[in-house]
């Protein structure tokens, strides 16, 4: 039992109850440096936008980017997908009960198998395409469904360590993942391929935000995964440790960093 098992038992634990999801997303906006990231990106490219944009959430799990987005975007309309019927029909009802109801739909659906045509603005992919093994029918299928001059976001581990591993061989922590990163040749070529012309590549997570990956989720989540026990012991950790990842986090996000267990890239449609 490794990262996967966990996750979706806190799924099973915030369930559908408003409040408990809500401080859910705080705690995961909090504590996850990617999330830092791709909200920083999202900002980049809305915050002066006033035409209504149609999003595509391609995968959105727990739905925390399609929360944001229509919290800081009165411009959105959101249509968000998973492969996972859990993280639907829990997303659903949440947002059913939101202010924001009236603005996001959601479906199951398999991002190999999508057939949509020139529908989105913009299309959000947030560590998605490390669990696909088709991924360039996947990207194609991305081409395929903006509208002319769309913009894609993606971000997906790196082969340096984006899955807490050494080499492409080594298990990784995050047992689903069908492949453990993306070079930044790999993942251009394979956009560039299906049409899109990359806007700006960068690495996230570097070896500080690796440290900080490691102090405030990876530990915690070993330790859960030998016993439900060490629940207990969990709140006593943070308060030693909270801080410092606290602070190795922001010195990572303010960091240029030259390589990096993480990927941001921004494409655009042709």
């Amino acid at each position: 039992m490794q990262y996967d098992p966990i996750k979706k038992t806190f799924a099973q634990f915030i369930g559908e109850n408003i409040f408990l999801r809500k401080i859910f997303y705080k705690i995961l906006g909090l504590m996850f440096l990617r999330e830092w990231n791709v909200k920083k990106e999202l900002k980049n490219l809305f915050s002066n936008q006033s035409k209504e944009i149609e999003m595509f959430d391609a995968g959105c799990g727990f739905g925390q980017y399609s929360y944001f987005c229509l919290k800081s975007f009165s411009n959105f309309k959101i249509y968000a997908i998973d492969i996972e019927t859990h993280h639907i029909e829990r997303a659903k009802s949440f947002f059913s009960n939101s202010a924001h109801s009236k603005k996001i739909s959601f479906a199951i659906e398999d991002l190999t198998q999508i057939n949509h045509q020139s529908k989105f603005d913009f299309i959000l992919s947030v560590d998605v395409m490390e669990h696909i093994k088709e991924d360039e029918k996947v990207f194609q299928n991305f081409y395929r469904a903006l509208k002319p001059n769309g913009v894609l976001l993606v971000n997906t581990p790196s082969i340096y360590g984006g899955s807490d591993t050494e080499s492409d061989t080594e298990e990784s922590f995050i047992s689903e993942h069908a492949r453990n990163g993306y070079s930044t040749e790999e993942i251009s070529n394979k956009l560039t391929s299906a049409g899109f012309i990359i806007e700006k590549i960068k690495f996230t997570y570097g070896k500080i935000g690796i440290i900080s990956w490691r102090l405030g989720i990876k530990l915690p989540m070993l330790m859960l995964n030998q016993s439900k026990l060490f629940l207990i012991i969990l709140p006593f950790y943070y308060l030693l440790t909270f801080w410092l990842t606290l602070i190795l986090m922001f010195i990572d996000f303010k960091t240029q960093n030259q390589i990096g267990a993480g990927l941001i890239v921004v494409a655009r449609k042709n």
